[in-house]
């Protein structure tokens, strides 16, 4: 399959796919989920099953147009209808959900409830996101500015095999995923995890991802820049090509997630990973189009 450069490229795969995923909305009452969810019935990749607010969402008119690939299913309240949407997911009868309107957490209390919930055996739940940057020449993806405060050895190493698995879903064969930190030394007195990076690049070349090479710790621009490599006068296996970023916590790929929407004007789509079908989790602040691309990064 060739490479996914950019979100057309990703929506153009999605439509020759003729596929259409099942996508649970919960309580999709608001109109930028549903804008967002027009936006990808439009391009027909996409069938919706609205779980809750019917009385509300029936009166857009404009989703009678698509009314052969909508269907409702009751709920007495926006909690009831988390857990309606996260047991079709369960029954196989959903591919992905959705937020709509409702808090995170009484969405997140239902996809990790532990006899009911949607989290698979053993995985850990972490958000990934994709960023097409204005000026930059490829796309890049990168964890986790949403739901881990502090990643643990352990969970680190599962961000990074979602990142490899990922990008071997958009049509990289091997690829470079940069462990984040301000420096390119290790310093195990006052940032203790750039220990364990050492421990995940091992495992990178052992194969425990599968194809494809993890360098760190390294910066932004000495990952991402072969001139910024070179002028700090270093060698990487990255070479200054990363199509992938872990950051050390939520703090740093939260700032960096909302730099890039807020200054660069980058267009960006997250999906959270570990569940059993992938989520669409926007937050408050996010456009119509960051919603709809999310929806179509969660499609592939």
């Amino acid at each position: 399959m060739p490479m996914i450069k950019t979100f057309e490229d990703l929506i153009k795969l999605l439509i020759r796919r003729g596929a259409r995923k099942r996508l649970a909305v919960v309580n999709g009452i608001d109109t930028h989920t549903q804008r967002a969810v027009e936006m990808a019935l439009d391009e027909g990749f996409v069938d919706i099953i609205f779980v809750g607010g019917k009385e509300i969402i029936s009166r857009n008119q404009a989703m009678a147009h698509y009314h052969n690939h909508i269907e409702y299913v009751d709920a007495d309240n926006h909690i009831d209808a988390a857990h309606k949407a996260v047991e079709l997911v369960r029954d196989g009868k959903a591919d992905m959900l959705m937020k709509g309107r409702i808090n995170t957490d009484d969405l997140l209390r239902a996809v990790l409830d532990k006899e009911k919930g949607m989290l698979a055996p053993g995985s850990v739940l972490t958000q990934l996101t994709l960023a097409q940057i204005p000026g930059y020449d490829h796309m890049i993806m990168f964890t986790d500015a949403a739901v881990i405060p502090f990643p643990t050895q352990e969970q680190r190493m599962e961000q990074v095999k979602y990142l490899v698995k990922a990008w071997h879903i958009m049509g990289v064969d091997k690829p470079r995923v940069s462990l984040i930190h301000c420096s390119e030394k290790t310093d195990a007195r006052h940032f203790p995890y750039t220990e364990g990076y050492k421990t995940i690049i091992q495992a990178a070349r052992e194969d425990v991802f599968g194809p494809c090479i993890v360098d760190g710790p390294l910066d932004l621009i000495t990952s991402l820049s072969p001139e910024g490599l070179a002028a700090k006068g270093l060698t990487s296996s990255l070479g200054g090509h990363a199509d992938a970023l872990v950051f050390p916590n939520i703090e740093v790929g939260n700032v960096f997630h909302k730099t890039l929407t807020f200054f660069v004007h980058a267009r960006t789509a997250s999906v959270l990973q570990g569940t059993l079908a992938p989520v669409v989790l926007p937050s408050r602040g996010d456009t119509t189009e960051a919603k709809f691309l999310s929806i179509a990064l969660a499609a592939l």
